[in-house]
């Protein structure tokens, strides 16, 4: 599982992205997300996910808060 921090929502489309602990950005939709609504994300909030391939390129999935 990667960790990362959410660099940009974009709350009125549903999508966002993270900074990976590699630097790298990684797209999210709300639909990726585990036992989290997205309205209750913030950025710069730490997390948790999975990364699969998407024709769009690298997509975060099972997106959590990171446990502390």
């Amino acid at each position: 599982m990667h960790k990362g921090k959410i660099k940009k929502l974009v709350r009125e489309r549903g999508f966002g992205f993270i900074s990976d602990t590699d630097g790298s950005e990684v797209f999210f939709h709300q639909s990726s997300l585990v036992d989290l609504k997205f309205d209750a994300l913030n950025e710069e909030q730490e997390v948790e996910f999975d990364v699969e391939k998407s024709p769009k390129g690298p997509r975060a999935v099972n997106v959590q808060v990171a446990k502390q």
